[in-house]
């Protein structure tokens, strides 16, 4: 089974698309904030949340619950494809309805190998894989970037790593994380 939660509009074909308004006609209405999900444990093997996991969980502990939740119906290997915006772009701060930042590093919150490396550092990081008892290794992180700063790297005007700088630095030079996790069973 494949998810596309949070679907809105943008609904995929070969997956149940579940979203909580019934106005864009997901094949599924459900609100993701109320637990339990509607689904068996372990029945899930793929997972995207396309610009939607930002407006979910504005109360930590709902948020720590749909993480556990997508943990218990996913399978050992699942793939989950979370697309968000990057929180210091426009489209980010412009959208009311964007409740949690959602960033590769918060994520990795979520991988009980991550945890016992900061463990061993003595790092402040919390380890959340250990505390609810979840697995989710990052596999793969793309920075999206705005074309202004796309264009100066591919002219070579600006290095790699002077771009990875700048979008410290400055607002609105990536506009989305493409993040894909797997989950560890």
């Amino acid at each position: 089974m494949k998810l596309n939660l949070g679907c809105g509009f943008n609904k995929k074909p070969g997956y149940v698309n579940v979203d909580k308004f019934g106005s864009c006609q997901p094949d599924l209405v459900m609100d993701l904030e109320v637990l339990p999900w509607a689904f068996k444990d372990g029945e899930v093997d793929e997972v995207l949340f396309n610009h939607s996991l930002e407006h979910m969980g504005q109360d930590t502990n709902t948020f720590l619950g749909i993480i556990t939740e997508l943990y218990r119906v996913c399978k050992a290997g699942a793939t989950i494809q979370v697309n968000v915006p990057h929180p210091r772009h426009d489209d980010f701060f412009g959208d009311p309805t964007h409740v949690r930042i959602v960033t590769p590093n918060m994520l990795a919150m979520f991988s009980k190998r991550q945890n016992g490396l900061w463990r061993e550092a003595r790092a402040a990081n919390t380890p959340l894989g250990l505390y609810l008892d979840v697995d989710f290794e990052v596999r793969h992180i793309e920075n999206v970037l705005e074309q202004r700063y796309m264009s100066l790297l591919q002219a070579k005007q600006i290095s790699a790593e002077e771009l990875e700088v700048i979008a410290k630095e400055r607002n609105n030079v990536v506009s989305e994380y493409r993040i894909t996790l797997e989950v560890i069973k």
